[in-house]
């Protein structure tokens, strides 16, 4: 337990050693309870992953998010150099996440091997990656009337500074390094307001207008050319738990929302539903039911959309 005995100090002192010490205490009790006291594993820096990602968003846009003035072969140099520091790094921190979930008792031992390829192979995917982000640069342009160029839905728009970070982290979760992803997308959400579990598989041409408060849960399928508004939940209806009474991770319990969808501002749509092709869901709109292709549904109408007439996929 805690040191909760009073001490008197001098001006200045705070009683520093016996805070130190109170705290060794309560570190130690805690890794014990994890089984972690002797060699607690290292976790994959925040700060250093921050860094990779703006290095690969520089190496994917290098005329607007790298050094001014780039050219000819100057561009190329600056990418390659870019590169190379923000892959090396990345190779790193997920080598560390590899080691932890080694002393956890599920991975492999030869996390080196593992990492150089988990590294090489998402370094293989960034063309496609990029590919992607400019259909969702493009939707964002063409969606929002107050866009005056790409360039100012680049560099402005925090959908799209999300959208970043979720494309690279999906595809270092897809491939073996998800609390390295979680990481990444935890670094938008903190910027932007924005969380978007690693794990949601989101489609091409995809825009968050505004964006604050949007919510897109691990098993979010989401089509392609939807967009969503501020404040939007894709979320779960409940959390199954096994026969111990612990939750079952990673089943499928967010919402599939088929091409062409909008969503407004503040709706809330839950559990494993579908949402229909070209579907329009109103603001502020609790939605738990499956609804067909090209449905408009609003706060007056979707009371009309009963379960037991609608099947869940």
């Amino acid at each position: 337990m805690a040191n909760t005995e009073s001490n008197t100090h001098g001006p200045g002192t705070f009683g520093i050693d016996n805070i130190v010490k109170d705290l060794r205490v309560v570190r130690t009790a805690a890794l014990e309870r994890r089984l972690r006291r002797n060699n607690p594993p290292k976790l994959p820096s925040r700060k250093i992953l921050q860094t990779v990602v703006e290095g690969l968003s520089a190496a994917l846009f290098p005329n607007r998010l790298g050094q001014p003035g780039l050219k000819g072969e100057g561009l190329d140099y600056f990418v390659g150099h870019t590169l190379d520091t923000a892959l090396r790094d990345l190779h790193a921190q997920i080598k560390i996440e590899l080691q932890f979930a080694a002393d956890a008792g599920s991975a492999s031992q030869n996390e080196e091997e593992q990492a150089q390829h988990i590294a090489c192979q998402f370094g293989s995917q960034l063309a496609r990656i990029r590919e992607l982000l400019d259909t969702d640069i493009l939707a964002a342009y063409e969606g929002d009337p107050a866009a005056r160029s790409l360039d100012e839905v680049l560099v402005c728009y925090p959908g799209i500074h999300a959208i970043i970070h979720h494309r690279l982290a999906h595809e270092l979760h897809a491939i073996g390094a998800p609390l390295v992803a979680r990481i990444i997308t935890e670094i938008a959400h903190s910027t932007t307001g924005i969380d978007i579990h690693p794990g949601a598989t989101i489609g091409h041409s995809f825009f968050i207008d505004h964006g604050t408060g949007v919510v897109i849960g691990e098993t979010a399928v989401i089509g392609n050319h939807v967009r969503l508004y501020q404040a939007v939940t894709l979320g779960a209806k409940r959390f199954p738990t096994d026969v111990n009474g612990q939750l079952i991770k990673g089943a499928p319990r967010h919402p599939i929302i088929e091409d062409e969808v909008v969503i407004y501002a503040g709706a809330t749509v839950l559990g494993r539903i579908t949402i229909g092709k070209g579907s329009v869901i109103g603001g502020n709109v609790w939605l738990t039911h499956s609804v067909p292709a090209n449905s408009q549904i609003s706060q007056a109408s979707s009371k009309a959309f009963t379960e037991p007439s609608m099947q869940s996929v």
